[in-house]
């Protein structure tokens, strides 16, 4: 009698086979992979271990990337049509406002919702299937800690993120109105007003073009930016004047200046740290946060990312030097000590567009003191009697790269704020930001959620006496762990980049006030440093998720019209998923046994042999060996 398995397995198997060998859920059966490297695997205490090189992809392979590649930039396609309804379009001077067709999407805000929905979970999906040919699969090779056996090449990647960014880039703003305070308190900066005592409301007026946009809680705050990026926008709203649309591209042209270098960055530092380029540019470059916040959100974290990575692969590319950092026998710099020079002064310009990239410095100057012969166990273990004889040297040098440091910070700040003419009140409105109270920040949280607590008791609403207690707390529990995170740079444990990433992670969690691309200042350092199951796991996790969840904020949309857009956004989802991943089957192919279910490995793609280089299809339904014995029967 037949095994009826086969007939009980249907067509819809098939279908979740397919999408699932896509995302990396499912596990085909194959030979078991050649034996890697003795030093290969990374443990459960470690977040690091190298990564050797692999091959190229396969014809097969290459097709179904196209096919993803595609995929995803139907996702920002949709995205792109339902901001024009659902994005942060301005109250005035809107590009779009009468015109027949382009304007249709603001008059039906449901549908435009579902298309921005849609898109996002469309560019998610795509990124999580594209993880494929960079991470390997997630359930599969990432969950193992293992590589996978081919990688998509660096000129692979870079197409894909540019067919995915190109619909994005002329979007109008995504997911945030922060463009029309950065472009409010740059016109107050070019009629010679200072933007940080100034509010956008006190230094334009309510009815001017740029405050209309601004949101309500900005209007009477003053600037929270560094004096560089503020310049940066002076210099814009003196080319385009009052015009918004010229302003927000010339924005836009200026983020995506940060993600280029970011870009040029991210591959070197992975490579320096011996992780796969490809594997950071996937999970760094091509985040679905970075598109959709950093490029379509049109946010000067770009910049100021970019410009962090760019100035630590300068100071590393000289530390890692065998050359000496200065002439022999002055004082003077090498060429190897001005490119490190060269380096820390970017690394400090960055800090100029928002001070958070202040925190590179510090590991940078971990990584000149070792090279001068700082230790931490010369620190640490030395007995008391000897402490100064053996731990001289390292506090030596330890000193000596502070004193550069902030040496070379001291000018710079000096210089930019001086230069630019906006002076040093941006340290006044660091914390302008704290009248946020993000979910995502663990002090904010609890101090939150102890309030609503308190009312709940009928012990009346002290919510905000809760929160101006638990952030400092949190911020004084975030520096000790840095702290902490710098002593481990010092005794080699953790190499300065990785540490950086881990300190941005600690930063960003205690920090009072997070936004969704907040998480990116952690998640790109770390990129190119660790490769730890759990880590890539947790950031692919966290990264799709805070993706999908950050909902468009121009919609104005009801709740029951926002449960009609997420409906119609999962059939839509389904269905494109149907058209471009569903395979179609032959007769022969639905009355044949799944491979799961054929005991004898005669259906399945079982080339055991590693240097077999046959391309197998993946598109196509039947395996090599099912037409080896299809045309055996036709013989007989």
């Amino acid at each position: 009698m037949a095994d009826p398995r086969p007939r009980a397995r249907g067509v819809i198997p098939a279908r979740v086979r397919v999408v699932g060998e896509y995302l990396g859920l499912r596990r085909r059966r194959t030979a078991p992979p050649p034996d890697l490297p003795g030093d290969y695997g990374v443990s459960l205490a470690r977040m690091h271990d190298r990564e050797p090189e692999v091959g190229p992809l396969r014809p097969a392979e290459n097709r179904d990337l196209a096919r993803i590649r595609i995929f995803g930039a139907v996702g920002s396609i949709l995205i792109l049509v339902g901001s024009l309804g659902t994005g942060a379009v301005p109250v005035l001077q809107n590009p779009i406002a009468g015109m027949r067709l382009l304007s249709l999407p603001s008059r039906m805000w449901t549908t435009a919702l579902t298309l921005s929905i849609s898109g996002t979970i469309i560019l998610v999906l795509a990124w999580l299937m594209l993880g494929r040919f960079a991470v390997g699969r997630l359930t599969v090779e990432v969950a193992a800690g293992r590589r996978p056996e081919r990688r998509m090449t660096r000129r692979q990647a870079d197409r894909t993120l540019l067919v995915w960014l190109a619909p994005i880039v002329v979007a109008p703003p995504l997911l945030s109105k922060d463009i029309y305070s950065y472009l409010a308190q740059s016109a107050i900066a070019a009629k010679g007003m200072d933007p940080y005592v100034i509010s956008p409301v006190r230094g334009l007026g309510v009815d001017h073009v740029f405050t209309r946009s601004v949101p309500n809680l900005w209007r009477d705050t003053p600037a929270p930016y560094g004096p560089l990026f503020l310049w940066l926008g002076k210099g814009i709203t003196n080319l385009t004047g009052d015009d918004l649309s010229a302003a927000i591209l010339l924005h836009r042209v200026v983020a995506l200046a940060g993600v280029a270098l970011i870009v040029w960055a991210l591959p070197r530092l992975a490579r320096r740290c011996g992780v796969s380029p490809v594997a950071a540019l996937w999970l760094g470059a091509m985040n679905p946060l970075l598109i959709l916040h950093l490029v379509g959100g049109i946010h000067n974290e770009a910049l100021m990312l970019g410009m962090m990575l760019a100035g630590i692969e300068l100071c590393f590319r000289a530390l890692d030097s065998p050359n000496r950092l200065r002439r022999v026998p002055s004082w003077l710099p090498s060429p190897t000590g001005w490119l490190f020079l060269a380096g820390v002064v970017v690394i400090a310009a960055s800090s100029m567009v928002k001070i958070a990239s202040l925190l590179a410095l510090g590991f940078v100057g971990i990584g000149l003191a070792r090279r001068w012969g700082a230790t931490l166990p010369a620190l640490r273990h030395a007995p008391r009697s000897q402490w100064w004889v053996r731990s001289r040297q390292s506090v030596i040098a330890l000193a000596g790269a502070a004193g550069v440091l902030f040496a070379v910070l001291a000018v710079v700040v000096v210089g930019i704020c001086v230069g630019t003419g906006l002076g040093f009140g941006w340290t006044k409105t660091l914390s302008t930001g704290d009248v946020v109270r993000s979910w995502m920040s663990m002090p904010t949280l609890l101090g939150v959620t102890g309030g609503r607590v308190g009312v709940l008791l009928g012990l009346g609403d002290h919510t905000q006496a809760m929160l101006d207690v638990a952030r400092p707390i949190g911020q004084l529990i975030a520096a000790v762990f840095i702290v902490r995170w710098l002593l481990a740079a010092l005794a080699g444990r953790l190499h300065p980049l990785g540490a950086l990433g881990i300190a941005m992670a600690t930063f960003v969690v205690f920090f009072p006030f997070v936004q969704a691309w907040y998480l990116l200042w952690a998640i790109i350092p770390l990129a190119a440093w660790a490769t730890g199951r759990w880590f890539r796991l947790v950031a692919i996790a966290v990264s799709a998720v805070i993706a999908v969840v950050v909902l468009p904020t121009g919609a104005g949309t009801r709740g029951f019209q926002l449960a009609e857009a997420i409906v119609a956004s999962i059939l839509l989802t389904a269905v494109l998923v149907a058209l471009f991943f569903e395979r179609p089957r032959s007769r022969r192919d639905r009355n044949a046994p799944a491979p799961d279910d054929d005991p004898t490995g005669e259906h399945g793609d079982h080339r055991t042999d590693p240097l077999d280089t046959a391309s197998y299809d993946a598109t196509s339904s039947t395996a090599p060996s099912d037409r080896v014995v299809a045309a055996d029967q036709r013989v007989r």
